[in-house]
């Protein structure tokens, strides 16, 4: 598979295959080809060549709507509507998906508990809420449908470190109650350690390596491998 933008090639072309009901995460560089690679997988650009499969079947021959009810998709700001309340964020496609109200709520209850989202916030709009709170407003979103993929871009890049911290216990936990293909973006590499089962090392939109951390760090593919895992060491020593 390969995407290009104009004559830069954006990703490729790269051969993988995602673990189902496994933590995948993708990291690098950035401008390596990560967030591109989330958007094929949701559909919202198309590879320039190649194909992507889901369940072994071509997206070009899937329904593109209800291919992405089936992908819960969760952005580094959250992508909150600021003029919704959190309930209604969560709400809003089964809104629009004309769910019965009594389904709706019991749903948003059972994730706010997963999520550990304050009840009586859901009535406060997005701007009276703190960024990890947020957070979970758009992970609550994301698994509003019970949706068998999740796919997150960076989702705790832009919180401060102990915020960032609580949440990455809180996800992993997350993970491994719901059993769900997850595919996470992210820049550091503890986080991907701690939360991936797999992880997918990129550079100039290629792969370099994909294995555990373990593999990583004692069987690194080439030696781009191993200086960015010691870059990574520096910068969180620093």
């Amino acid at each position: 598979m390969q995407k290009r933008f104009g004559d830069a090639t954006a990703l490729g072309p790269v051969d993988l295959r995602i673990a189902p009901r496994k933590t995948t995460v993708l990291i690098g560089e950035s401008g390596c080809g990560k967030s591109t690679l989330l958007r094929l997988l949701n559909a919202l650009i198309a590879p320039t060549a190649g194909t992507v499969h889901c369940d072994g079947v071509p997206l070009g021959n899937i329904d593109m709507l209800e291919h992405r009810r089936r992908i819960g998709y969760v952005i580094q700001d959250g992508g909150l509507f600021p003029h919704l309340t959190a309930y209604r964020n969560v709400a809003l496609l089964a809104h629009y998906l004309k769910m019965d109200k009594g389904k709706i709520d019991a749903r948003i209850e059972a994730l706010a508990s997963l999520t550990l989202f304050p009840t009586d916030g859901l009535d406060r709009y997005p701007a009276q809420l703190s960024g990890g709170q947020r957070q979970r407003v758009s992970l609550m979103r994301a698994l509003m449908l019970d949706p068998p993929i999740l796919l997150l871009d960076e989702p705790l890049g832009a919180l401060d470190p102990m915020i960032r911290a609580d949440l990455q216990q809180d996800l992993a936990e997350i993970f491994r109650t719901l059993h769900k293909t997850v595919i996470m973006v992210t820049h550091d590499l503890a986080e991907a350690a701690y939360l991936g089962h797999d992880i997918i090392l990129l550079r100039a939109g290629k792969v370099v390596q994909q294995g555990s951390i373990d593999d990583l760090t004692n069987h690194p593919a080439e030696e781009f491998v191993t200086r960015f895992i010691e870059a990574q060491r520096v910068q969180h020593v620093a």
